[in-house]
């Protein structure tokens, strides 16, 4: 069995990241938005932050209370989309309960939306028409392609409805041919129908949830989930001793899709500055 590191993923898309950058006239800018002090949101932007220095690309956060109003959010967020010097802004979801993040969603300049929330990007996404999507989705695409799998014709399994990665990455796989599958909690026998697929994607976020069981002879299979264990360690939605033994290829957690987002969403910010001085159509 072959285990594709996201680390070699990543390397190779800094490296295009890179060549993408080199036309603009000015470093490219992501404002990230954040309300409240969550662990995961706070480890996200710093490590977004890192590589953004790393790769040359201005980052800015702008933060407020969870307990400010819809009305004041609202105020705050337009400040930041109306920037001309934006290029990208990643908004840390979910939003508090007082806030409606269907209005928030109209507002995002579609250009400067890196994560594929805007009403219109996501139309696009579900239309097949050629736009990015979601960071953690592409990441797993990036790796599909990395690992030379050309997914037309093939049978392919989602395990996982969420608009962050399940839906998304089904649409993304339609687009390149494969007859896809969701299955979700509803679905009846699960593992008789991820056994099927020649291409697996688990995204479900239990941890360990998938075991052998799920998993035909062969399969290449993508763990997208990063959960914590009873015992505090770093797991994916995959049971890894178990789903090994039938696997041809698998994507470790830790050092899976994970180690690619960032590098995608960085990607994402250099798009989209391309995309605003012209540079790209």
């Amino acid at each position: 069995m072959e285990l594709i590191k996201g680390a070699d993923v990543r390397k190779e898309l800094l490296n295009r990241i890179r060549e993408e950058s080199e036309a603009l006239p000015c470093a490219p800018k992501l404002v990230m938005v954040r309300l409240g002090e969550d662990p995961s949101d706070l480890a996200y932007e710093n490590n977004a932050r890192k590589l953004a220095e790393k790769l040359g690309i201005r980052t800015e956060t702008v933060t407020a209370p969870r307990e400010i109003t819809h009305e004041d959010f609202m105020e705050l967020f337009r400040g930041v989309n109306e920037d001309p010097d934006t290029d990208g802004i990643l908004l840390f979801r979910p939003l508090p309960k007082t806030i409606k993040e269907d209005d928030v969603m109209r507002v995002l300049d579609p250009v400067k939306d890196v994560d594929c929330i805007s009403p219109k990007n996501l139309a696009d996404l579900f239309a097949g028409k050629t736009v990015h999507g979601p960071c953690t989705a592409e990441a797993v695409m990036e790796m599909l392609h990395y690992a030379g799998i050309n997914p037309e014709g093939k049978r392919a399994t989602v395990i996982g409805r969420s608009m962050v990665v399940g839906k998304p990455l089904a649409m993304m796989l339609m687009k390149e041919n494969a007859t896809v599958t969701v299955c979700h909690r509803k679905t009846v026998d699960t593992p008789g129908v991820a056994r099927e697929a020649e291409l697996l994607f688990v995204c479900v976020g239990e941890p360990e949830m998938v075991d052998g069981t799920y998993v035909k002879d062969g399969a290449a299979v993508f763990d997208v989930g990063i959960n914590v264990n009873e015992s505090g360690e770093i797991v994916g939605d995959c049971l890894l001793a178990s789903v090994s033994e039938k696997a041809s290829l698998l994507t470790p957690v830790p050092g899976g899709v994970g180690a690619v987002t960032t590098a995608v969403l960085m990607h994402h910010v250099v798009l989209n500055a391309r995309k605003r001085r012209g540079l790209d159509g």
